[in-house]
């Protein structure tokens, strides 16, 4: 474990060295560090933040803003499609509560976000959790618990604000509100 964390950090400390216009290279480094060719179409603007890289798989069309973290020990696996704001957090890993066993035990669980996944703003995700289809994740919330497809979800902790249907996810987009 501890020499992925330092191979990622070389490569991550690389890859935050670009900026947007350098999108070739910030896919070939990404590659390295998930230990697949990502898409053409994949988008990352730097700096990102990772300890392994290697549980980290994504799909086609996936765009990722600057400043996220993702922590992946316990495998990470981003659809198509997926939208993923700046400063997120996606954090696969977390410790025992007991604080005999804290410094001791890492404890990975997966994180699954499905195709067409819009995470927000300042949003954080916890192991163990699904995003399902079509869903939204609202900035700043924290997801400590599965999202049902075609669901807007917001707060601490996460909870169900409504359901998404095309209009609806074309509002959230764009920021406009149901006024009804």
């Amino acid at each position: 474990m501890l020499a992925n964390t330092k191979r990622a950090m070389a490569i991550t400390a690389a890859l935050n060295r670009l900026t947007f216009n350098d999108s070739d290279e910030v896919r070939a480094l990404f590659s390295e560090l998930i230990g697949k060719k990502v898409d053409e179409s994949f988008l990352l603007i730097p700096p990102f933040f990772t300890a392994g890289g290697n549980e980290i798989r994504v799909g086609r069309n996936v765009f990722v803003n600057q400043n996220c973290t993702f922590y992946d020990l316990g495998g990470l696996d981003i659809a198509d499609d997926v939208m993923i704001g700046p400063n997120v957090s996606i954090i696969t890993t977390g410790h025992p509560v007991d604080p005999s066993q804290r410094r001791s035990t890492t404890i990975g669980k997966p994180i699954v976000i499905e195709r067409n996944v819009w995470i927000a703003a300042g949003a954080i995700i916890v192991g163990g959790v699904t995003v399902g289809e079509n869903s939204v994740v609202a900035a700043g919330s924290v997801v400590t618990r599965d999202v049902p497809a075609n669901t807007l979800v917001g707060g601490n902790p996460a909870r169900a604000i409504r359901s998404i249907g095309e209009a609806a996810s074309s509002d959230a987009a764009t920021g406009h509100r149901d006024r009804t």
